[in-house]
């Protein structure tokens, strides 16, 4: 028998060790050896108003900048693969994450690349203070791959993480799909938050886009009436698109999307839109094959559209973003494009997206989720079905609904029984009119026509008032 001398036992070890520490895979062994207790004393609780969501929720902030009135942790820019108790310095600054992760597997649930992972009685808190306290917690949470139920509570400490709160009720996560806890916490001294698991064993549950707003002024969505970009998911997810390849939700910084891969065309878009997005950026014209989408998935190319007699019909419309080259060209993805008629594309359509814009320019901030219906349309060279061999689904129309609110904050709690909506639904077909206030119609009929729930968010009672009206000018 080989026996291994001092020098060679502490090498083996100090690289097993330093490989497995690196891992950031679920049943790393070096978890088991080096995780130790980091528990923390909860010295009682604060009540505070919460509401649930079963989908992203509402947002104040536009994820892709830092706001002065708060901030978004997206977890992206930080580095942690072991559930070792260690401190991560994030976008937001310092958090501390014990059995915790960032995890970037497939079986995270996560808007980018990144989520927090946290399993057993783990958690992850903030390192630094809010030195002004904080209004509002928007925290979105799923079950992490096939395990079961957990549960876990917002934590607050007023005096620099010496001690700690429990803030509101205990959350149970259900779901694989990342859905939202809101808090309404108003608080006023400096104070600093985190998320604590607290049932469910080995269970693992994924946190993403803690959103914390800090004041009233400011930010991501003005009070005062700037117009500003806002979450372009405001009013929630029309399917519930998750990972299913004929709901396949899809999330860009211009807007989100479900993509059906059997159509090889989105579902439905959804964007926000306020002379905030609007800007000198040329249109670049440089549509372009979405590697997003999983690998296996078909991804469409400019090039299967061509002499197909339709034009690459833009669902989040070019002109629409156009704050920056970089957000107008992501609207040239061709998730976001879909076979239109040229003459419904070029005429009412355009005219249609022309007329939200003006409103932008009289103070308006606009919600708009447009789709498309069925199959079968008529091009430049006739009636079809499909494209590329079938790749693509020709629809039979093209809809689309816009929400229009005065620039301004609290956009949900806004909407009353008086807030304006406008539902079109337009025939995919040549020689129909150039009037875009021919095809209107009720959010209730583009509804019983897709099997989705535009908006959500709002309550059902002024939901039901607002989707059941038609829309009765102006028209320009």
């Amino acid at each position: 028998m080989k026996f291994f001398n001092l020098k060679q036992l502490w090498a083996i070890t100090f690289a097993l060790l330093f490989f497995l520490s690196c891992s950031n895979d679920d049943d790393s062994y070096e978890d088991t050896l080096l995780t130790v207790d980091n528990s923390i004393t909860m010295n009682g609780s604060m009540e505070t108003i919460i509401h649930y969501y079963d989908n992203e929720g509402p947002h104040h902030h536009n994820h892709s900048t830092r706001i002065t009135a708060g901030f978004t942790e997206t977890f992206e820019s930080g580095s942690k693969g072991s559930y070792a108790a260690a401190s991560v310095n994030l976008s937001s600054g310092s958090w501390f994450l014990s059995d915790a992760l960032l995890g970037s597997l497939s079986n995270d649930r996560k808007f980018g690349s990144k989520s927090v992972r946290i399993r057993n009685t783990g958690y992850a808190i903030m390192s630094f203070n809010l030195d002004n306290g904080a209004e509002e917690i928007h925290i979105r949470h799923a079950k992490y791959g096939n395990d079961g139920n957990s549960t876990w509570r917002l934590i607050a400490s007023t005096d620099n993480g010496s001690s700690w709160f429990y803030v509101g009720g205990t959350v149970t996560t259900n779901s694989t799909s990342l859905n939202t806890v809101s808090y309404t916490v108003n608080e006023t001294q400096n104070v600093r938050y985190g998320i604590y698991k607290t049932g469910g064993g080995s269970n693992r549950i994924n946190i993403d886009n803690v959103e914390i707003i800090t004041t009233t002024t400011g930010g991501g969505d003005d009070p005062t009436g700037t117009a500003t970009r806002d979450s372009n998911i405001t009013f929630g997810n029309p399917s519930n698109a998750g990972t299913s390849a004929t709901n396949y939700y899809l999330p860009k910084p211009d807007y989100a999307l479900s993509y059906n891969n059997n159509k090889g065309t989105a579902n439905w878009v959804s964007w926000h839109l306020s002379e905030a997005w609007t800007g000198d950026a040329p249109r670049c014209n440089c549509f372009k094959r979405d590697t997003a989408l999983p690998s296996n998935f078909f991804r469409a190319t400019s090039s299967d559209y061509t002499g197909s007699g339709f034009d690459r019909g833009h669902m989040c419309p070019s002109a629409d973003r156009t704050y920056t080259d970089d957000a107008n060209e992501n609207t040239y993805y061709m998730t976001n494009v879909a076979p239109q008629a040229p003459d419904n594309n070029q005429r009412s359509w355009a005219n249609f997206e022309r007329f939200l814009r003006s409103l932008t320019t009289e103070g308006k901030e606009i919600y708009v989720v447009s789709g498309v219906i069925g199959s079968g349309g008529t091009g430049r060279n006739g009636f079809a079905t499909t494209i590329d061999n079938g790749n693509i689904t020709v629809p039979d129309s093209f809809w689309k609904v816009a929400l229009i609110l005065p620039n301004g904050s609290n956009d949900i709690n806004r909407v009353t029984t008086s807030t304006e909506v406008i539902a079109i639904n337009v025939p995919n077909d040549q020689g129909i009119s150039s009037d875009w206030s021919q095809f209107r119609t009720t959010v209730n009929t583009i509804e019983s026509l897709t099997g989705y729930d535009l908006f959500e968010n709002i309550p059902n009672g002024i939901e039901a008032v607002i989707e059941s009206n038609i829309y009765n000018g102006p028209f320009n």
